[in-house]
């Protein structure tokens, strides 16, 4: 989906209203006002059947953004304000990381194909012909489709000439890599945590928005509050989500309440260091190939679905837990903030023992707009430890394998023979089960759930291409 639509928006605007509440002292007394407010307008087009259902969902969704799990829940007329200080008190966020909103799911039909008025009738009628158990027939000079012997194959929507057939999906079923969601007895999508691998492609593309993140950013802003020092390790891709430098990128966080600002293509460029010569030790020692680690969601896709190709992905850390590693020495009293694209970085930063929060590039733009910091208007800073070209080209989609190479000595291997992963949808699927059978044709797979990279994760705020495009000018003026 689209990374501009009105269910980002009402997520953006919820979160933008729950911080401006908090700075002011004032999200118990005010939070219950904010589904309210956001449907007051006498112009107000009820989205669901009424205005009323609206406000219940939105109710929802500020539970979500809380951070707390909402499946199965029913409003039994507790105040929101109830659930703050909930938040307020709580030490950590608890897994899983993502919830499902049983009112907004639209508990839509099993994925089905449709015969539309395009057709034609036509002498050919290759959808009749072609279909494997015979589920297409005509009646009064138009194709049909038994849908009780339909398997949806496909094969009718391929071979339509008019294309007069289409195929009504399931976005979120349809988006899971690893079939980690389908319906309960009431029709209403569930996640089976045990299979999900955390890639946020059904929250991308629900468009109902009923699949949400739990958000940290109360706890963050709670903490600050609390005197906490807090360090900021943005993601490479963050960089690319505001047309401004990293000068100003790095004083914008600073006002917003960071103390102190890490770049995490730092770790980044330890992380292409440490796979350059785990490569090397790899083909030295006879191994087929490597993978690359620092996608959790590929990581979580292993565990959970290839332990075949559990042998071949890199021992090394990813860049936030290197960044952390760099903050928690130099700032042993921070609290440590990663900054990313990505859902699976929430699940990597409650294992790693040094991060102790993680927030999105959708939560920081809305930090922005509630303390009314504009990027690119803020004064430049000097950035005092540039990370290297290599580091920083780990957004985008062929980034790591590059920097691993720029950090092989020429000597090291005979061939560097790279092959790219680019978004683990069915495709990517069945690429990663080609090489955990042995059938690969380089020596080194890098993988990335997003396709294009992580500058295409599911909480991203920029265009992919206009953000890639940003983060290319900020590599050209990197360090050496």
């Amino acid at each position: 989906m689209h990374y501009n639509n009105n269910a980002a928006l009402i997520k953006r605007e919820l979160l933008v209203s729950i911080i401006r509440l908090f700075l002011e002292d004032k999200l118990e007394e005010g939070i219950d006002r904010i589904p309210y407010e956001m449907t007051s307008d006498k112009d107000y087009q009820p989205i669901r059947c009424c205005v009323f259902h609206d406000r219940e969902i939105l109710k929802t969704r500020m539970l979500a953004r809380l951070g707390f799990s909402v499946e199965g829940y029913e409003d039994d007329g507790t105040s929101l304000a109830v659930y703050v200080r909930k938040a307020l008190d709580r030490k950590k966020i608890e897994e899983p990381i993502l919830t499902v909103l049983d009112d907004a799911c639209n508990a839509c039909v099993k994925t089905q194909f449709l015969v539309t008025n395009a057709c034609q009738g036509c002498l050919a009628r290759p959808c009749y012909m072609n279909c494997p158990k015979k589920a297409v027939s005509m009646a009064d000079g138009h194709a049909v489709i038994d849908k009780e012997k339909c398997v949806n194959c496909g094969i009718c929507l391929q071979v339509c000439p008019y294309h007069a057939i289409i195929k009504i999906p399931v976005p979120c079923e349809e988006a899971c890599p690893v079939g980690a969601i389908s319906k309960d007895s009431d029709g209403k999508e569930r996640i089976d945590y045990e299979k999900c691998v955390y890639c946020g492609s059904c929250m991308r593309e629900c468009p109902f928005g009923a699949m949400m993140d739990k958000s940290q950013i109360v706890d963050v802003l709670a903490a600050k509050k609390a005197g906490k020092k807090l360090s900021a390790l943005f993601a490479p891709a963050v960089a690319g989500q505001f047309r401004a430098s990293l000068g100003k990128l790095i004083n914008a966080l600073k006002l917003a309440g960071f103390d102190e600002v890490y770049e995490v293509a730092l770790g980044a460029d330890i992380t292409a260091e440490k796979e350059a010569k785990e490569f090397a030790e790899r083909m030295e020692r006879g191994e087929p190939f490597m993978t690359t680690s620092c996608c959790p969601a590929y990581v979580q896709t292993v565990k959970k679905h290839i332990p075949g190709l559990a042998p071949r992905v890199s021992e090394t850390r990813t860049p936030m837990h290197y960044t952390a590693e760099i903050s928690a020495r130099e700032h042993p009293d921070h609290l440590r903030v990663f900054i990313g694209p990505c859902l699976a970085k929430r699940k990597e930063g409650i294992d790693d023992q040094l991060v102790d929060y993680v927030l999105t590039a959708e939560e920081i733009g809305a930090l922005f707009v509630a303390m009314d910091i504009d990027v690119m208007a803020v004064e430049e800073t000097a950035v005092e430890r540039p990370a290297k070209t290599g580091g920083r080209s780990f957004p985008w989609s062929g980034g790591v394998a590059g920097a691993v190479k720029l950090n092989l000595a020429e000597s090291s291997i005979p061939e560097f023979r790279p092959e790219l992963v680019d978004g683990l949808n069915k495709e990517g699927m069945k690429i990663l089960k080609t090489w955990s059978d042995g059938n690969h044709t380089g020596n080194i797979l890098e993988v990335m759930a997003c396709s294009g990279g992580c500058v295409a994760g599911p909480l991203v705020i920029a265009n992919p291409k206009v953000a890639t495009t940003q983060l290319k000018k900020i590599a050209e003026t990197s360090g050496t």
